[in-house]
C-alpha cells in the first residue's frame, strides 16, 4: 500500500515549502509541490491531509540511554520534586508507600539535583535514606548518573566500610572514616553484584516503555549506550532483546547500540564474535565502541587540567588510566570499530585525543567517524585538535538549561569562555550532532532545540556565549541529518528525500514562525516511523 502525505509544510533541505510526499515500503519515493505529487497517486494509495502543519526528518537523538530510561520509568522520578531535599525525600517516601519492595526489591529514585535544594546546600546522604528505612535497600541516582547514594541496608548487603577501598575513577564518600552513603562513578559499580537483575522479558518492557515517551517527542532514532546500565546482564541479551521486538513490529524507535566496555576481553570477546561497527538492519545495529571518559561537573567529577574553581580541593578524575584508554581505543580502531568517549572536562579531552590520535597515527583511517561525547568544558587548542582530526561531536545543547547555572563557578570564567563551543566546531567543519543523554535530561527535542538557538535557560538566565548559539536550520540538523552522520547513514536517513527512510515528524506549529524562546512549547503532533504512525498526538 502507497500512501500520499499532502498538504504539509516540509523541511527539506535547508528550506520550508508546501509540499507533498509518496511513502512505499517504509521509504519516501516522490517528494514535491502537491499538485506534482497527487498525480502520481493511484486508487490504491491512501491519502492523509497534514492540513498544513510542519514536517520535518524523524529526530534522532544522537546519545542517550533507551533501556535506562525505560528503567527510570519505573522508579521514583524524583526530577520534578528536587526543589528541596526535603521535597525530594517526601517523593522518595510516597512512592515507597506506594510500590513497597518486596522479595529482596530495591526502592530505586532518579533525578534529584543538589543544586537545585532551596533548604541545604549539600547532597542527600546515607542519614537521609534511613529515615525512610534500613529494613530494604534504597538507592538514588544523581540526575546526571555520576553519583548515587544508598542507605545503610545497601551498604551492608555489598559490604562497603570505611576500610573499603575507592576503586580507580570512583570515589566511597566518607565522613567521619565511614561510608555517607555517597558513591561516585566507578564506585557504583561495586553495586552492581547485589542489584536485583531483571530477565529478557521486563528488558524489553523497558525498552517499550522508552520507545512510547521518544515517539511522543517526535525521537524515531537513538544511538543508545545500554549495555552499561546491567554489567551483570550479558550484551548477548541485551541484543536479542532489540532484535526480538523488531521482528514483532513492536521496536518502534530505531537503534544504533553505543557498545559500553570497561575492560579488553569484554571488548575483544564482543568483536571476536563478529561484531563491528554497521552489523545489523535498519532497526537496530551495532555502533562504536562506547568509553565514560571521567564523571560530570555538576557532581565535580569530570577531570579538569586545573582544580574546580569552587573546590580547589578536587579536579575530577579520569575513569580510565592513559594505558587503559590507549589500549582500548586501538584496539578497536585497529579492527574497524567506531569509537564515542565520553569527555565533559578538558584534562579528560586531552587524554581521549591523545589516545585517538596515536590510533590513527598506527592505522590511518579516513572515514573514522570516531567522536566526543558531550565535548563541554574545552581549551582553543583542544578545539582545532578536534577539528584536524575529523572527529564527531555528540552535543547535548538542553545541558546548558542548567549548566548555565554553575558552568562559571565550577570552572571560572577563563575555561567558560572557550566551552560548549559548538558552533564554534561546527564553523571548522565538525559534524556536530544533538542529544538529551536522556534519562540524565527528558528527551524533549524542542526544548533542546531551543537552547541550541537561544543559549538560555528556560527560566532566562543567560544567555551563555551568545555566539555559540546555533541557527533554527543548524539546531534542527543537528537532531535529524548531523544524527544520522554518526551513524555512517546519511545517504539514507535524516532527510525527506526520495530514496531515504520515511521517518518523520510532525508538530503543531512552524518553529520558523514562532519566537525562539517559545520553541519548547511547540507540541508534537504526530511521529511515523516507516511511513506508520508510532504516535497520535491528536487522540
Amino acid at each position: 500500500m502507497k500512501s500520499l502525505f499532502f498538504n504539509a509544510q516540509v523541511y527539506a533541505g535547508g528550506k520550508v515549502s508546501r509540499r507533498s510526499f509518496l511513502v512505499e515500503n517504509g521509504r519516501f519515493t516522490a517528494v514535491g509541490p502537491d499538485a506534482e505529487i497527487l498525480r502520481l497517486a493511484g486508487s490504491d494509495t491512501d491519502r492523509i491531509n497534514l492540513h498544513g502543519l510542519f514536517v520535518c526528518p524523524g529526530f534522532n537523538d544522537s546519545h542517550m540511554h533507551l533501556i535506562s530510561l525505560g528503567q527510570s520509568l519505573r522508579t521514583a522520578q524524583l526530577s520534578g520534586h528536587t526543589g528541596s531535599l526535603a521535597g525530594m525525600l517526601a517523593c522518595l517516601r510516597q512512592f515507597a508507600a506506594g510500590h513497597p519492595p518486596r522479595n529482596g526489591q530495591w526502592l530505586r529514585g532518579r533525578g534529584w539535583n543538589q543544586d537545585y535544594f532551596t533548604d541545604t546546600n549539600r547532597m542527600p546522604d546515607r542519614k537521609d535514606l534511613d529515615a525512610i528505612s534500613k529494613e530494604f535497600p534504597i538507592m538514588i541516582t544523581r540526575a546526571c548518573g555520576h553519583c548515587c547514594v544508598v542507605n545503610s541496608r545497601v551498604l551492608e548487603i555489598a559490604g562497603i566500610t570505611g576500610s573499603t577501598p575507592s576503586p580507580d575513577g570512583g570515589r566511597i564518600g566518607l565522613e567521619n572514616g565511614e561510608p555517607d552513603g555517597r558513591l561516585y562513578d566507578n564506585a557504583i559499580e561495586l553495586l552492581n553484584p547485589f542489584l536485583p537483575l531483571p530477565d529478557k522479558a521486563e528488558l524489553k518492557e523497558m525498552i517499550r516503555l522508552g520507545c512510547r515517551t521518544l515517539n511522543a517527542c517526535g525521537v524515531t532514532s537513538v544511538q543508545s549506550d545500554d549495555y552499561a546500565l546491567f554489567r551483570a546482564i550479558p550484551w548477548e541479551t541485551v541484543n536479542a532483546a532489540y532484535r526480538e521486538l523488531a521482528e514483532s513490529g513492536d521496536l518502534t524507535v530505531r537503534v544504533y547500540e553505543q557498545a559500553n566496555f570497561t575492560a579488553l576481553p569484554e571488548l575483544r570477546r564482543f568483536i571476536e564474535a563478529g561484531n563491528r561497527t554497521g552489523n545489523g538492519d535498519a532497526f537496530f545495529r551495532i555502533g562504536p565502541l562506547k568509553l565514560l571518559g571521567d564523571g560530570s561537573l555538576g557532581s565535580r567529577t569530570a577531570h579538569l587540567s586545573r582544580p574546580y574553581a569552587d573546590d580547589p580541593a578536587v579536579c575530577g578524575f579520569s575513569l580510565f588510566s592513559t594505558e587503559q584508554m590507549n589500549e582500548m581505543i586501538g584496539y578497536a580502531h585497529a579492527r574497524n570499530m567506531q569509537i564515542a568517549v565520553h569527555a565533559i572536562g578538558d584534562a579528560c579531552l586531552d587524554q581521549v585525543l591523545d589516545a585517538m590520535e596515536a590510533a590513527l597515527e598506527r592505522h590511518p583511517r579516513k572515514d573514522h567517524r570516531h567522536g566526543i561525547v558531550h565535548c563541554q568544558i574545552t581549551r582553543p587548542d583542544q578545539l582545532e585538535r578536534i577539528s584536524r582530526l575529523k572527529l564527531h561531536v555528540y552535543a547535548q545543547s538542553v545541558f546548558l538549561d542548567y549548566d548555565n547555572h554553575i558552568v562559571e563557578s565550577r570552572v571560572g570564567s577563563e575555561r567558560a569562555k572557550t566551552s560548549y563551543s559548538w558552533k564554534t566546531l561546527l564553523n571548522r567543519g565538525v559534524s556536530v550532532s544533538n542529544g538529551s543523554d536522556c534519562p540524565v535530561e527528558f528527551p524533549d527535542v524542542m526544548r533542546g532545540i531551543q537552547c541550541a538557538v537561544t543559549r538560555t535557560s528556560m527560566d532566562g538566565t543567560g544567555p551563555y556565549l551568545p555566539e555559540e548559539a546555533f541557527s533554527l536550520e543548524e539546531a534542527l540538523d543537528s537532531f535529524t541529518i548531523r544524527g544520522a552522520e554518526a551513524s555512517f547513514e546519511e545517504h539514507g536517513k535524516g532527510l525527506i528525500a526520495p530514496g531515504f527512510l520515511a521517518d518523520f515528524t510532525v508538530l503543531a506549529r512552524n518553529p520558523f514562525e514562532t519566537a525562539p524562546e517559545d520553541l519548547h512549547t511547540i507540541p508534537v503532533h504526530a511521529c511515523y516511523l516507516g511511513g506508520r504512525c508510532v504516535y497520535d498526538g491528536s487522540i
